[in-house]
């Protein structure tokens, strides 16, 4: 019974002159247009500090480096690679290595130079970053050596592109299930799936497989693009990204099934999907650093299922980051597709 809802979604779709070219145009003219706009303000730089002199003037530098607006210390007297390992672990943007000597170094007049490692996975954060905290210890310490980790170059497209991958994703794999349904109704079809013996569950899923293949499809032309044009391709696994994509468009089909069984119509379909997409792309950390919200924002964005996706599309592209590490955010969205699923067979009032 699958089978041939499936084969009857397949060719709804072929036949609809816009789908297929919807399909191919809306990833090229995104990957090709938004990755060259966009800047925003950093503030809360995560800072760890790795202080090899322990003395009261270092001691000095850290307190006001934790004083300041634009930093957070979040960690002080671990070594070098402990601290490391916090900014790989995302829990820290920064590294300041106070050398061994610093306070000897300034009683005689000398200005003791500091080295900064900057998480530059975020390439606008990170020079920032790094250029505020130079601007504050540029009054004690001498000349100050900078790494940035992951973007060596600052190119601010590294980090964009993963991240327009997802919102393709978001907005292919949203919409079109969501106005599926409501076009259904609207045509009057869906009467004779009502009073068809298909049970919800096979009826829902038969609406959600087309999309999965849609959406990888969507993903595999955003990747090659991404290649293509700006030579960008995942420091990690591309199965991972197919993996957590795999996911979320089945979290993403459910969402859009959702509103469409509570829509009559479909301009009231997408008026309220929109709206879902609006808050989904803005409170996700897309443009704006979540550590930058207010604390409010910041819980909030715990129940955004995107910031997940995002970060592990980041994380993969960026880091390379292993399986384990990216778990978590596969957990969450997992949960959240069951509970999108659960919900879309819910919602659908099948009658006879």
């Amino acid at each position: 019974m699958l089978r041939y809802l499936l084969e009857k979604e397949f060719k709804q779709i072929a036949r609809n002159a816009f789908i297929p070219r919807l399909i191919v145009i809306f990833p090229c003219m995104l990957l090709l247009l938004l990755p060259w706009a966009a800047t925003m303000e950093v503030t809360d730089v995560r800072v760890e500090v790795v202080d090899n002199d322990f003395s009261t003037p270092s001691r000095r530098l850290v307190e006001r480096m934790d004083a300041s607006e634009y930093f957070i210390v979040t960690g002080d007297g671990q070594s070098y690679s402990q601290a490391l390992a916090e900014v790989e672990a995302g829990r820290a943007d920064m590294i300041v290595e106070i050398p061994r000597g610093y306070a000897s170094a300034l009683a005689e007049g000398g200005r003791p130079g500091l080295a900064i490692t900057a998480n530059a996975t975020d390439g606008m954060k990170g020079s920032l970053g790094a250029s505020y905290m130079t601007s504050l210890v540029m009054g004690d310490a001498g000349p100050v050596s900078v790494v940035y980790k992951y973007n060596p170059y600052l190119d601010y497209k590294q980090f964009m592109v993963p991240a327009l991958i997802s919102i393709i994703l978001v907005l292919i794999c949203g919409f079109l299930p969501c106005l599926n349904i409501v076009g259904e109704k609207e045509t009057g079809t869906i009467e004779q799936m009502n009073v068809s013996p298909v049970p919800r569950v096979v009826f829902i899923l038969g609406k959600l497989i087309p999309y999965w293949v849609i959406g990888l499809l969507e993903l595999t032309i955003g990747m090659a693009l991404a290649w293509l044009v700006y030579g960008i391709v995942p420091v990690g696994s591309v199965a991972m990204i197919y993996l957590a994509s795999i996911i979320f468009i089945f979290l993403m089909s459910g969402l859009g099934l959702i509103i469409s069984n509570y829509s009559a119509t479909m301009q009231q379909s997408m008026f309220v999907m929109l709206f879902f997409i609006l808050v989904l792309i803005l409170m996700s950390g897309l443009f704006t650093p979540i550590a930058s919200m207010p604390g409010w924002a910041q819980v909030v964005t715990m129940f955004n299922p995107f910031r997940y996706f995002i970060e592990v599309m980041r994380t993969v592209y960026m880091k390379g980051s292993d399986f384990a590490y990216l778990l978590p955010n596969l957990l969450v969205m997992m949960a959240f597709a069951v509970v999108f699923y659960a919900w879309a067979i819910v919602s659908y009032k099948k009658t006879n």
